[in-house]
């Protein structure tokens, strides 16, 4: 089986530079014409109802951030919540919730020239090889763990393309009520136009956390991944929050969920981490500190404020505000692979989450395997 795939990129490996200064390019917050009440989230600022008692809200240099609960989508607190800026790596997650259930993780595919074609200097990969088998979870592995552009390009070719992913991302970031995000390039690789924000990029990691094949990959701390030569390497987790790499020490309790790096759009992170039954999840965009390590130390606090606060500050706005329809699926904190009441035995939740994406996969694999034929294994 072979399927195109194309496009530039560069992600999450290096946070070692400071991040670099965005201003001119993107549209600065503001209030936004929406069905739903006026929120503070809408107004440019920090925004905080504490009640007494309540610790005080770290001071970060991260251009924008927000802390919410996973379980309800009540927001704890937020900096320039809607301040659209260029969401580097992190895009990958919304990548993730619209191609993952289409794609069932046994399906084998053996990798095109054509498909590595685009992938341009400087971006971040797995290294996926022209010629080479590999498995949809082996790629995935690439994708979480590595930030793996080349892993992204092969994906979206199986799935329709490099322009058909992005519209179809586009379409989800808007049913999931991001309307902040515009998606230029899969990947997250800095491209004109494209941008998040920090409540976007929590909506997508939330929504992330109550697929469990998304939640197992972002939690993943290491894996093998398909050699050139027919063996395998491992490949650990860029997310040093997660790993304690660098010197960055672990976060108790973190599940996740995905770190970004490009020279425009700085670093930045969406962190989530399960602590006493409570699950938080953070985002991070921008610091603006020297310190290139920031964006950790910047959800750490946030994190560690956040489970400190808990019953001690009333929501400034919710992660389900700008949603067309209700959530669906297990509860966040429920982010381990289970299988609901309603998926039948053995049947992963994600599958039910995915409805009738999962004809578009399987309809996906049969196009490939009658015009291609069965793929030899390696």
């Amino acid at each position: 089986m072979a399927a195109p795939a194309c496009a530039l990129c560069t992600a999450g490996l290096l946070v070692l530079a400071p991040a670099a200064a965005t201003t001119g390019t993107v549209p600065e917050p503001g209030p936004r014409a929406t069905d739903a009440a006026t929120s503070p989230l809408d107004r440019p600022g920090t925004h905080v109802r504490p009640r007494r008692g309540a610790p005080e809200v770290p001071e970060l240099t991260a251009r924008s951030w927000l802390i919410a609960d996973a379980r309800t989508g009540d927001v704890l607190a937020a900096h320039d919540a809607h301040r659209r800026l260029p969401p580097a790596s992190t895009l990958k997650t919304l990548f993730a919730l619209t191609v993952l259930p289409a794609l069932p993780a046994g399906i084998r595919h053996r990798v095109g020239q054509k498909e590595l074609a685009d992938v341009g200097p400087g971006s971040s990969l797995v290294g996926v090889a022209e010629n080479r088998t590999y498995q949809v979870a082996d790629l995935w592995n690439g994708v979480f763990l590595s930030s793996g552009n080349d892993a992204v390009h092969v994906l979206a070719g199986l799935t329709g393309g490099w322009r058909a992913t992005a519209e179809r991302m586009q379409a989800k970031a808007r049913a999931l009520g991001a309307r902040d995000t515009r998606v230029k390039s899969p990947d997250g690789y800095d491209a004109p136009g494209q941008v998040s924000s920090a409540f976007d990029l929590a909506v997508f990691g939330r929504a992330g956390l109550r697929n469990p094949e998304f939640a197992r990959y972002c939690a993943r701390e290491e894996a093998r991944f398909p050699g050139r030569d027919g063996g395998s390497y491992p490949i650990v987790n860029t997310n040093r929050l997660l790993t304690g790499a660098d010197g960055v020490e672990p976060y108790r309790g973190l599940i996740g969920i995905k770190n970004g790096y490009t020279g425009n759009a700085g670093n930045t992170l969406i962190a989530a981490a399960r602590r006493d039954g409570r699950t938080l999840v953070a985002t991070v965009m921008n610091p603006r500190s020297d310190d290139g390590y920031a964006v950790y130390e910047e959800a750490r606090s946030l994190l560690d404020w956040g489970f400190g606060a808990a019953g001690r500050v009333d929501a400034v706005g919710s992660l389900d505000a700008l949603r067309a329809g209700p959530l669906r699926g297990p509860e966040a904190e429920a982010a381990v692979p289970v299988a609901r009441r309603d998926d039948g035995p053995g049947r992963p939740a994600s599958w039910t989450i995915a409805g009738a994406a999962l004809l578009g996969g399987a309809g996906t694999a049969l196009f490939l395997r009658l015009r291609w034929g069965p793929v030899p294994a390696d």
